[in-house]
């Protein structure tokens, strides 16, 4: 092998690991794109493992449902590159005042860094995407939200824009067995038991379930349900030490796929 031959060759590995490094999770993660205030929960909500659970890689089609703020939609834009595209199914706007205002957030964001450049955006109540066009849709902590009729037309259009094979993830704030769909749609907790049936219902497979999201330390019978606890502390100042000592909920993290 002569000088240049090697040369040439050690400069492309070097390309190439640069390629990988600058798409890897943990950069991702640790990008100075991501808000302060977001970083702060990394130790209770455990992005790494979560992603890396759900099988996400970096040249994936992912659809992400419901964003909210945007607190996981920090991490996937800046981890997935071309040939991927994360789509973002947010509040159909003409919902309500509650979801305009809420969809018109996300939107400014989207628009605020050079960062979100492969995100699209969707309505929640939308089909999604193409059918059978996506690698994977993912959620966090957005089941209570749906229950009811919602719910069902949300995992139908999962399911159908999904190709065969492709992982749909959930993670939920996760309730006792037993837990009344009354109790499930005042506390924000949802019962394993409902999520699973609901996936299955619409032709998903179990595939595993995880506890990295676990937090024993989670009673789940909280005066203002799930929203007692951080970050939202809907009791404000009252015995907000007792809460910041719990931590973030009790989380089911459950893989299906298609």
């Amino acid at each position: 092998m002569n000088k240049l031959y090697k040369s040439l060759l050690l400069t492309v590995i070097a390309l190439s690991l640069n390629v990988i490094q600058s798409h890897s999770l943990e950069k991702a993660i640790g990008s100075e794109d991501r808000s302060a205030k977001n970083v702060l929960r990394d130790n209770e909500r455990h992005p790494n493992q979560t992603i890396s659970f759900f099988g996400i890689e970096s040249d994936m089609t992912v659809v992400e449902l419901s964003p909210g703020g945007g607190w996981y939609t920090e991490i996937l834009a800046n981890y997935i590159h071309h040939p991927g595209t994360l789509i973002a199914a947010h509040f159909n706007p003409d919902a309500g005042d509650y979801y305009a205002r809420s969809r018109g957030r996300f939107e400014e964001k989207m628009e605020s860094s050079p960062v979100y450049g492969r995100v699209e955006l969707v309505n929640i109540d939308s089909e999604l995407a193409e059918a059978s066009s996506i690698d994977a849709v993912i959620t966090f902590r957005n089941l209570h939200n749906w229950l009811g009729p919602q719910m069902d037309l949300i995992f139908s259009n999962s399911y159908k824009a999904l190709k065969p094979g492709g992982v749909f993830g959930i993670v939920e704030h996760r309730a006792k067995p037993g837990t009344s769909m009354e109790v499930m749609k005042k506390s924000g907790y949802v019962t394993e038991e409902l999520a699973i049936k609901m996936a299955e219902k619409h032709g998903f497979k179990f595939v595993a379930k995880s506890e990295i999201n676990a937090n024993p330390k989670d009673t789940k019978d909280h005066p203002r349900g799930v929203w007692t606890l951080p970050p939202s502390y809907r009791l404000k100042e009252k015995d907000k030490e007792k809460y910041q000592n719990i931590g973030e909920s009790d989380r089911m993290t459950l893989l299906f796929k298609k």
